[in-house]
């Protein structure tokens, strides 16, 4: 987020989201099938899943170690047909594609941080293992969770409504709304801030794939009367908002025959639609161990806790791990000037109220679960179709309360 965010009249900022059946995203969904069903039969396994797609063909590589059965050809075919690939006419067909397999187990050297934190092997020569202590982190790195109050779900409008583009599309596809679609598309929106706050929709764009045969005039009056114009809040639409529609003119080629794809590529369609800040690590196709996903939930429910609390309007946190050591380097709180006390009241705050060790994070949330697959498109956060541990807010009224002491503590 640029300094003039909050002081400039008027500042244009755009998100974009993508269908299920854009290549990258199809590839996030696999690997973390891939996660689920490992989850399900071992709650304890180690998980790095990396997939690869391109025209009839599917790679899955990566270390995995587990001692449940898996079948990685049925299950990546299965994903492929319930996003709708389903027949070469689409360009796509999970049922006659290739499928190879390339995965290992995991390095025995990270097996070694994970199992046993640093603190733990330091504090603990003898007595029982308590798991919280022992895990540490599966890798280095800095995870960001960012919320703010422009939505109900604490999420910034640009993305929030990037996604539900995106998720209307694929809505009115899968209905037979729009019969001529298909499974690959994109959103795009553009809202004009003013000092900071959504004033208006600036630009709502749309790029679906479809039949060959359809028009482009059918194509843009159906999606915006079908797609666009259900979806925007009227509030936010004037006469000056731009639309878009399939802006090349058509788009018939799609999907991984348009173009490869690789999991972990649309990290910010991910997460906050570059208005937050990000570490660079991928969630999708990795276990609870790994901070980059694990640490990053953490953070983002952290943040939504503070801006339900009403302790600031925005809120950023930053996490920083070391690998096999279980307590956070470091925890930065950046409020952008909106925080009702000072923001480094508000990480002691956390430092307090959450305990941000992998172990901790993983009790928590109850992270050791089949609940990925359903995050690897529209978002891992301010989702309002799912249910997501990490998008509670039971913190919040502790932390009002909590705030509410120090305030006066500091004052005596």
């Amino acid at each position: 987020m640029s300094s003039t965010f909050m002081t400039a009249p008027s500042l244009l900022f755009t998100s974009e989201s993508v269908t299920e059946g854009h290549p990258d995203k199809m590839c996030d969904q696999i690997s973390d099938a891939v996660v689920d069903a490992i989850m399900e039969q071992d709650p304890h396994a180690r998980v790095a899943c990396e997939t690869v797609i391109k025209t009839g063909f599917v790679m899955l590589l990566g270390e995995i170690t587990t001692t449940a059965s898996m079948n990685y050809d049925e299950l990546a075919r299965a994903v492929i047909k319930e996003i709708g690939f389903d027949n070469s006419e689409k360009g796509f067909d999970g049922e006659t594609c290739g499928v190879q397999v390339a995965i290992a187990a995991q390095s025995p050297d990270i097996a070694l941080g994970v199992d046993r934190a640093k603190e733990f092997k330091e504090a603990t020569m003898d007595g029982e293992e308590d798991e919280i202590e022992s895990v540490g982190a599966g890798d280095q790195g800095m995870m960001f969770g960012f919320a703010c109050d422009e939505t109900e779900t604490l999420m910034p409008l640009p993305i929030y409504l990037a996604h539900r583009l995106s998720r209307r599309l694929s809505e009115i596809r899968k209905q037979g709304i729009l019969p001529w679609l298909r499974p690959d598309g994109k959103s795009q929106v553009t809202v004009e801030y003013s000092y900071g706050k959504p004033k208006r929709i600036h630009t709502a764009l749309i790029s679906a794939q479809h039949a060959p045969a359809i028009g482009q005039d059918e194509i843009r009056r159906e999606i915006i009367e079908k797609c666009i114009n259900p979806t925007l809040p009227a509030a936010m639409v004037d006469k000056d908002l731009h639309i878009f529609v399939n802006p090349t003119g058509r788009f018939v080629v799609g999907g991984p025959m348009g173009d490869a794809g690789l999991t972990g590529r649309k990290i910010i369609v991910d997460t906050y639609g570059g208005m937050g800040r990000h570490g660079g690590g991928a969630f999708s196709g990795k276990d609870c161990t790994k901070v980059d996903r694990s640490g990053a939930y953490a953070a983002r429910w952290a943040a939504k806790n503070i801006i339900a609390a009403g302790l600031a309007d925005r809120c950023e946190i930053q996490l920083a791990y070391a690998i096999g050591v279980a307590q956070p380097l470091n925890v930065n709180i950046e409020t952008f000037g909106t925080g009702k006390i000072s923001d480094s009241k508000i990480a002691d705050l956390i430092q307090e109220h959450f305990d941000l060790r992998p172990g901790a994070i993983i009790r928590d949330l109850d992270l050791r679960r089949p609940i990925y697959r359903q995050t690897a498109t529209y978002g891992h956060f301010g989702r309002d179709d799912i249910d997501l541990p990490w998008e509670q807010t039971t913190k919040a009224s502790l932390l009002r309360q909590a705030a509410n002491l120090t305030a006066v503590a500091s004052d005596q």
